[in-house]
């Protein structure tokens, strides 16, 4: 006999490791000295969240982005946007993995709303920013703009999963009875 059903206290250690993933993948964006964009070629121009180059092979001229306005501001968002994250992760820790304390799930949840917006408006103001900057040949965002992408994402899902989970006490705590979405007899 089969049966398929959601297993709900299984909940209350994925949420954390997504959350977890979701650090890790902000910490690459943002430590990321490769760049965050690179030329077409991807050997003469590339630029990180803090510094763009020029040149080719070993003979580089590095200039820092902090002289511009918007960079600093990009920086102080994402950096904020990950204080706020690893916050959220410790609460979720504490709310989850302890002991069940479903109050403060909503607070986790609209911490990483606010993760959500600061990091959002960092990634958009990127682009738009780096293309004034730099208006000639075509340019390619790296992978590690896209981990940024990626603890953005990461740190939506879990937001509207936080929200919803005070709903699903007693599934969570496994008081509920299973039920199956699917059962062959």
């Amino acid at each position: 006999m089969f049966r398929c059903g959601i297993a709900y206290p299984r909940c209350r250690w994925i949420l954390p490791l997504l959350l977890l993933f979701a650090i890790i993948f902000d910490i690459i964006a943002i430590a990321a000295n490769s760049g965050w964009v690179e030329d077409e070629d991807a050997a003469s121009h590339y630029a990180s969240m803090w510094e763009q180059c020029r040149g080719r092979n070993d003979n580089w001229d590095c200039r820092s982005l902090m002289d511009s306005a918007w960079a600093p501001a990009v920086a102080a968002l994402m950096i904020i946007g990950l204080l706020f994250l690893i916050v959220a992760f410790i609460i979720s820790c504490v709310a989850l993995c302890c002991s069940l304390n479903v109050t403060l799930l909503p607070l986790v949840g609209v911490m990483l709303f606010v993760t959500v917006i600061l990091q959002f408006i960092a990634l958009i103001i990127y682009p738009v920013k780096f293309n004034e900057l730099i208006f000639e040949g075509n340019y390619f965002y790296t992978w590690a703009y896209g981990f940024g992408w990626g603890a953005t994402i990461l740190a939506v899902g879990c937001g509207i999963l936080f929200c919803c989970l005070p709903r699903y006490e007693d599934e969570l705590t496994g008081l509920a009875k299973t039920k199956y979405i699917y059962s062959s007899a």
